[in-house]
């Protein structure tokens, strides 16, 4: 299946292409686009939108898309209700929500210095959800 969101990966739109591809689809296809157009390049290319406002896979209340994507998708695993409140802190302003959220922040932020695009940024950065699974699993 393809997803499209905006351009520009942080952590939200890191966390929930690793979480779909290591939990939904294997072989997710993830488009990155212009803000404007992710609407559009969903319709013409069949994709799903995440993280943008108004789509189903997007933040709702105090939750974000992780949350949404887990919901979703019915995702369930060991640490990961603990990696949510992780992603879900450092996404938004709720940094007190995990020690570790202000650290995961300052991590995406520094990928986008050192990586060339966003297909990159998921290739680096998908370890570091792996270890940080690992460590919420470790610690339940």
């Amino acid at each position: 299946m393809k997803y499209v969101t905006r351009k520009h990966v942080k952590v939200d739109r890191v966390a929930c292409p690793w979480l779909i591809s290591r939990f939904v689809d294997r072989e997710a296809e993830f488009l990155f686009v212009d803000a404007d157009d992710v609407m559009a390049v969903a319709v013409r290319e069949g994709a799903i939108p995440f993280d943008v406002p108004g789509v189903e896979l997007g933040h709702h209340g105090s939750e974000c898309s992780f949350d949404a994507v887990i919901k979703h998708y019915g995702v369930a695993a060991p640490g990961l209700e603990r990696l949510a409140l992780i992603v879900r802190g450092a996404d938004t302003d709720q940094k007190h929500l995990a020690p570790e959220a202000v650290g995961l922040e300052a991590i995406a932020e520094g990928f986008r210095f050192i990586a060339e695009d966003d297909h990159e940024i998921l290739r680096l950065e998908f370890p570091v959800y792996d270890a940080l699974l690992a460590y919420c699993q470790a610690n339940e």
